[in-house]
């Protein structure tokens, strides 16, 4: 494809093509016209990067195309190391990648970065794709899901890393460094008493590279470290901090492959960014000071340099980073408590981001349409429970009496009620009486356990404030009143209550507080003769004459 003189027609890029070139891969049509004969082709072939709006013939030999041009196609990934559960912000960081794949039409990949050996822990990995499945985000690429730029675990691409190792050596843009461990611990100990800075003082770069290549031939323990420059800054833009600059003076010669043959993180996540063709890359604030290294690696392998987004910390209440010391940081521990997947991803997309409004709740769709980077804050995000406990009861207040039954019956199957789970029409109206009060799908239990169960001990302080010598017989007296009733509803067991209370002549709550303390055990809940009707009259029967027996 041949390309003159590139310049501006109406806000579009013109690019001039050979007639030939274009005959080849278009089909062409011509139409009457007056004066110069004008033929538009519609192409067939794909321009990368560009959508094709006409092409025109000049002087009967070129066309020249007229373009809008959009950005390369969005590729970002989540490259997390099974070292563990994974951690909110790491759920955050795959969060914020997703949407900001799937709002600019992208792909996301997921790649496994497992250099350090050391730390890898056992099942990580399938609890890491486990987690991310179970909250909707969903990867186009990954281990389980082959793509064109596999293996996505670097620990299966050692070669690859090895070999661009080597072109740094062969362009004079890393070393051989054959320090022994304990020349650096040494070297470390000097600096601390002499209150410097630790880094590597670069004995080994300056070692011909012939004699370095003929010491690794031999065998002798060696790392590749790659050369910073020993003068001047770097300035790169972040989309969310702006332009940030790094003296060069504070930078280290980092080691990029190690002793055992294995990358460092910084080689290998620059290698897999380019091979993988990543556009963007979304990662925590943490990285900012190694963006600089990854850089020059870029300009030294003479690559094009991703676009760079650097997320701010998770900070604790007190302002401190996010850590385990001050509380749960798995998202398997909250997954454990019962949050919802809805109210999680909710919660953890407001860490950093905003809409732009006073909006706080989102489902995953409604954030997929709203995200950029462009609302990203550069601030610390604090990690507030109360806000997620306040969004967990709001998202299970929106789902339907459908959505909460199977929740329920899968909270129950893990009860002390396995055994004997009520069917779904009784569960329907135990989910009904405890919408505004339940902020966990546990709540439907926990909060109101004698929906399942006759209770078997009765609240000491009710007692003792509501239970009075009188409330045997009036609660006899009632029994007798519902026991006529035929298949009761709210209103039979309210009308039964109070004409016996009539009869009796007191007030409707000297029967209210012991009945409700009968049937529940406890003196709080949703309504009383909503209770009764979803009990129905032969277990509120029951109930009454077991606690006049056993209310001392």
């Amino acid at each position: 494809m041949s390309t003159g003189d590139r310049g501006k027609d109406g806000g579009k890029d013109r690019s001039f093509i050979d007639s030939a070139f274009l005959r080849n891969f278009g089909t062409e049509r011509t139409s009457s016209c007056t004066g110069a004969c004008e033929r538009t082709l519609v192409l067939q072939f794909h321009i990368q990067f560009a959508i094709l709006s006409t092409v025109r013939a000049t002087n009967g030999r070129f066309f020249y195309v007229e373009c809008d041009y959009m950005t390369s196609p969005v590729r970002v990934r989540f490259a997390p190391s099974p070292t563990g559960y994974l951690h909110v912000g790491g759920l955050r960081t795959a969060l914020y990648n997703f949407l900001f794949a799937r709002h600019n039409g992208g792909k996301f990949i997921l790649r496994i970065e497992d250099t350090d050996q050391s730390r890898k822990v056992e099942g990580a990995i399938e609890n890491l794709v486990s987690t991310l499945k179970w909250a909707g985000i969903e990867y186009d690429e990954g281990i389980d899901r082959p793509g064109p730029f596999g293996p996505y675990v670097q620990s299966e691409r050692l070669e690859v890393y090895r070999d661009h190792a080597r072109r740094l050596i062969e362009s004079g843009n890393a070393y051989y460094c054959f320090c022994t461990p304990q020349r650096l611990e040494e070297l470390r100990r000097r600096q601390a008493a002499a209150k410097l800075t630790s880094s590597y003082d670069r004995r080994c770069r300056t070692l011909p590279q012939k004699d370095a290549a003929a010491r690794v031939e031999a065998g002798e323990r060696h790392v590749v470290r790659m050369k910073i420059p020993l003068e001047g800054d770097l300035t790169f833009n972040d989309l969310i901090r702006g332009d940030v600059t790094i003296s060069y003076s504070i930078l280290d010669d980092q080691v990029i492959l190690k002793s055992d043959g294995f990358p460092t993180y910084h080689l290998a996540v620059v290698v897999d960014d380019h091979l993988m063709q990543i556009s963007h890359v979304i990662r925590g604030e943490e990285w900012l000071p190694s963006t600089p290294k990854h850089i020059l690696l870029y300009r030294y392998f003479e690559w094009d340099v991703p676009e760079f987004a650097h997320l701010p910390l998770l900070l604790n209440p007190d302002k401190s980073k996010l850590s385990k010391r001050q509380g749960d940081v798995a998202v398997e521990d909250y997954r454990a408590k019962g949050y919802l997947k809805e109210a999680i991803v909710n919660f953890v997309a407001l860490l950093g981001w905003s809409p732009g409004d006073e909006r706080e709740i989102f489902t995953l769709e409604e954030l997929i349409r709203e995200f950029s980077l462009d609302r990203v804050g550069k601030s610390g995000a604090v990690f507030n429970v109360e806000k997620l406990n306040w969004l967990n009861f709001e998202h299970l207040r929106r789902k339907s009496a459908e959505e909460v039954l199977a929740l329920l019956k899968e909270e129950l199957a893990r009860s002390p009620f396995a055994s004997n789970i009520p069917g779904d029409a009784y569960l329907l109206r135990v989910i009904a009486s405890m919408r505004e009060r339940a902020g966990f799908v546990r709540d439907f239990i926990e909060k109101c356990p004698y929906f399942y169960q006759a209770p078997t001990r009765y609240d000491p302080e009710v007692v003792k404030k509501r239970w009075k010598a009188e409330s045997f017989s009036h609660l006899q007296r009632l029994a007798q009143e519902f026991a006529r009733l035929e298949q009761p509803t709210e209103n039979d067991f309210e009308v039964a209550l109070k004409r016996t209370a009539e009869e009796l002549k007191i007030k409707a709550s000297e029967l209210i507080h012991p009945l409700r303390l009968a049937v529940s055990g406890v003196g709080a809940g949703p309504g009383l003769y909503e209770i009764l009707a979803i009990l129905g009259k032969e277990e509120v029967l029951k109930r009454i004459h077991t606690a006049i027996e056993k209310v001392k």
